[in-house]
């Protein structure tokens, strides 16, 4: 027989955690669907920027307490990727590679994932010099020349979070500005061993068992050169996680999902919240009133229903 819920939230990220969590709470039977590790990229923060209540947390000890509150609250936490996601008899059919779960409604907050450089080397080296996390690998790289890639909030975290053991780190950037915040610029600007490369791209990561440097291009005068660097550090921007989500839900140019004000999407009862959505900030703070705004919503839809 197949188990129906009230709500199924698609992804165990900090939006879907929260999401999840208050739609609970008003009383719906409700379950989330994670094929990874819960809390999404903001596991990888130690010190969370723009989280609404006063005080300083990570994002591992924040995505533990809300999946411990929905364990009380008495969501299903339910570790299966989601292969598709079905419309049918006023109903949803949310289906992973073992069996299908039913779905009065289905917010989708699968998030993004860390965009790749797309160049020779980068999946070679993968684990080997080149991660995805300062505040994970950090340590591994003590007294090392490392590369981080990008301009934005991300990269300069990280840079700084890689300064703290690194003997010096290259803020490897293709504008001449940064896209991140005036403070973290500044901070930036301030610690000795951090040194910017303005208009310049990485062309690819070269090395032997592990990294070793990396060739660039200088776009002034089309140059290129090697750079030696133990590790490779990539923040690009973002992609949405939208491949289960039904083609027929509208989505913006960059392929985030298009919701309307409260957060429905082109197919009524799937919703979408968090960095899989067009038009999301990109702030915690939002997700987290995303989060329970579109909880209100579903519980007023069903209520009608």
């Amino acid at each position: 027989m197949t188990q129906t819920y009230d709500l199924i939230v698609i992804g165990e990220g900090i939006t879907g955690l929260t999401a999840a969590n208050h739609a609970a709470r008003q009383g719906l039977a409700v379950a989330t669907f994670e094929a990874e590790l819960f809390g999404g990229l903001v596991i990888n923060v130690n010190e969370l920027d723009g989280y609404p209540e006063d005080r300083v947390t990570s994002g591992t000890d924040l995505a533990s307490e809300l999946m411990q509150a929905n364990a009380e609250a008495g969501v299903a936490s339910i570790q299966e990727e989601v292969t598709s996601i079905r419309a049918g008899g006023g109903a949803f059919e949310v289906a992973t590679a073992g069996r299908s779960y039913g779905a009065r409604q289905v917010v989708v907050a699968s998030g993004a994932r860390l965009k790749k450089l797309g160049i020779p080397g980068e999946d070679e080296f993968e684990g080997r010099g080149v991660s995805r996390c300062a505040d994970c690998d950090a340590p591994l790289f003590q007294n090392e020349e490392v590369v981080v890639v990008g301009g934005g909030d991300s990269a300069l975290q990280e840079a700084l979070v890689l300064a703290k053991f690194c003997r010096k780190v290259r803020l490897i950037h293709r504008g001449d500005r940064f896209r991140a915040q005036r403070h973290l610029a500044e901070q930036v600007g301030a610690d000795p061993r951090i040194s910017n490369m303005w208009n310049t791209t990485v062309e690819a990561i070269l090395g032997g068992k592990m990294v070793e440097k990396v060739r660039v291009k200088h776009a002034g005068d089309g140059k290129t050169e090697e750079i030696a660097c133990a590790g490779v550090f990539a923040y690009v921007g973002l992609a949405p996680n939208t491949a289960v989500v039904p083609s027929g839900i509208a989505r913006d140019e960059r392929g985030y999902l298009v919701t309307n004000d409260a957060f429905e999407t082109s197919i009524a009862g799937i919703w979408s919240v968090g960095a899989v959505r067009a038009r999301y900030s990109g702030l915690l703070r939002d997700a987290v009133v995303e989060a329970k705004r579109v909880a209100e919503a579903v519980r007023n839809r069903l209520a009608l229903d």
